[in-house]
């Protein structure tokens, strides 16, 4: 495979994860929780349909980060790519059999 056709494969796995939650796990931190459930859901619903992606936060085109401004709190989104047992990262990010897709939402102030 070409190194464009696995970043298109990238993106587009990394879009189903931050869209529907499918293929990968989530993760928020304890300063999201503390917002509430209400919140939380809203903010999972925004992170859905968030495409602000531009060179300057999404240099490799991969749409694996994002940052907004939520109810007037600075979130942050950022999807990583570990092996199947969650020790290591994946060895080819491009491959659903061997990756498993984390995103982490957390306030920009717990990074």
């Amino acid at each position: 495979m070409s190194l464009h056709t696995d970043t298109d494969r990238i993106r587009m796995l990394n879009d189903e994860l931050r869209k529907h939650l499918l293929g990968g796990g989530a993760v928020i931190t304890a300063g999201i929780a503390e917002l509430g459930p209400e919140a939380v859901e809203r903010l999972v619903k925004t992170i859905a349909v968030f495409d602000d992606f531009c060179h300057a936060n999404d240099p490799y085109e991969e749409h694996d980060f994002g940052v907004f401004d939520f109810d007037g709190t600075a979130v942050m989104f950022k999807i990583d790519y570990f092996d199947k047992s969650l020790n290591f990262r994946s060895p080819n990010p491009a491959d659903p059999a061997v990756t498993e897709r984390i995103i982490t939402i957390m306030r920009a102030d717990e990074y």
